[in-house]
């Protein structure tokens, strides 16, 4: 499921030049769009963790594949930006559903083997996406009915993972029950200093994964001259094979290390992402799209590790909630607002102001995770939110 919901978060990404070649949408639409997912994202991250941790697991698991299908079904039917907007909304609250809740899932099955589960979601969420991103690409490029077919295939993808959940046991058996409360995301007070870094990992790896899923793809084909989808495809999925790898690379490394050179290897590839865009060179991008890729994993894989090992077992929905909460507000912001400095100055003239706001971001997170390296973390077994 956590393969599924990267997949499908990535899912129109090749398609958004097609989409902008064919119904004459500016680089503020497209952000918009996918705006729309992080807002979805957003509403799920404030709410779902407080309540799968009282009425458990499944039941939020299995709305949020059938919301996957309706979204799905919207996408079929759109021929409007706003249809757009709405189908990514309804997939951004299925898929922040399905990642904050599978992974505190993850958890209540492993509770004792935080740094692991850590290691196999990120995995698996970037597995998904490189899958998915290149599937996608090559039947856009050669599908007759490009803007359809991807999500008929993912909607059989998932209509069977809603089958076969329905089979599966609840694997969070200390739920609370009976009536729950919304109430703002809160982390026990005696992890809150790991959590602070931990959060920065995915603060600075997703403003950059949302870039990169919205604008970056027609970027990439008006620097190097490639019109092709399967160009874009590559260059997205290389990034996230990348990550995977990286993530399985380093996943019986400290996490609090692997998160911090994560961090400094980001700011560094950002970089070199300016020069590889101006140089127009195929291979310079892919490069650094693969780079990048190995620091995304590593600050991302890194710091859901470390959040991984400390979080208390009472708390763990709620947790991952505010994690994946600033996660999203991450994600939405920084892209809206180089949407809308795309629209009217150009992507390639924004694109270098974004990379140096991003690129301080990774520096402090680096430094926070340095200034506390030499203090161990420490693990709440039994605190209340």
């Amino acid at each position: 499921m956590l393969a599924l919901a990267l997949g499908i978060s990535g899912l129109p990404s090749p398609l958004y030049p097609l989409y902008q070649e064919q119904w004459h949408l500016s680089p503020l639409t497209i952000t918009v769009v996918f705006a729309g997912y992080a807002i979805g994202a957003l509403v799920s991250a404030l709410t779902v963790g407080p309540i799968s941790d009282a009425v458990g697991r499944k039941p939020v698991l299995l709305v949020a594949l059938s919301i996957i299908l309706v979204g799905l079904a919207v996408f079929l039917i759109a021929d409007h930006a706003w249809q757009l907007v709405l189908a990514r909304l309804l997939h951004g609250v299925a898929v922040g559903a399905l990642t904050v809740v599978a992974g505190a899932a993850l958890l209540d099955l492993r509770p004792h083997d935080g740094a692991r589960n850590g290691m196999a979601g990120g995995v698996a969420l970037n597995t998904g996406m490189t899958v998915t991103v290149l599937a996608v690409a090559v039947a856009a490029q050669w599908a007759k009915d490009p803007l359809q077919l991807p999500y008929v295939i993912f909607a059989v993808i998932t209509a069977a993972m809603l089958a076969i959940l329905m089979l599966l046991s609840e694997p969070h058996v200390e739920r609370t029950g009976g009536r729950f409360r919304i109430t703002a995301p809160t982390v026990p007070s005696g992890i809150r200093t790991d959590f602070w870094f931990a959060a920065m990992g995915i603060v600075t790896a997703w403003s950059v994964l949302g870039v990169f899923m919205s604008l970056y793809p027609r970027l990439t084909q008006e620097a190097t001259g490639h019109p092709s989808i399967v160009f874009v495809g590559v260059v997205i999925s290389v990034m996230a094979a990348a990550s995977a790898l990286a993530q399985w690379a380093s996943g019986r490394g400290d996490p609090r290390t692997t998160a911090i050179i994560g961090d400094l290897g980001m700011a560094v590839s950002l970089l070199l992402a300016i020069l590889a865009l101006h140089s127009g060179l195929t291979w310079f991008v892919i490069v650094d799209a693969t780079v990048l890729g190995i620091a995304f994993g590593m600050a991302f894989g890194g710091s859901l590790r470390y959040l991984s090992e400390v979080v208390p077992g009472d708390a763990r929905g709620a947790v991952m909630s505010a994690y994946y909460l600033l996660g999203y507000l991450a994600m939405a912001v920084p892209t809206v607002a180089a949407g809308a400095m795309s629209s009217r100055f150009g992507t390639l003239t924004v694109f270098p102001y974004f990379v140096g706001a991003v690129t301080l971001g990774c520096l402090a997170a680096a430094w926070l995770g340095i200034r506390g390296a030499q203090e161990p973390p420490v693990v709440v077994t039994d605190v209340k939110p």
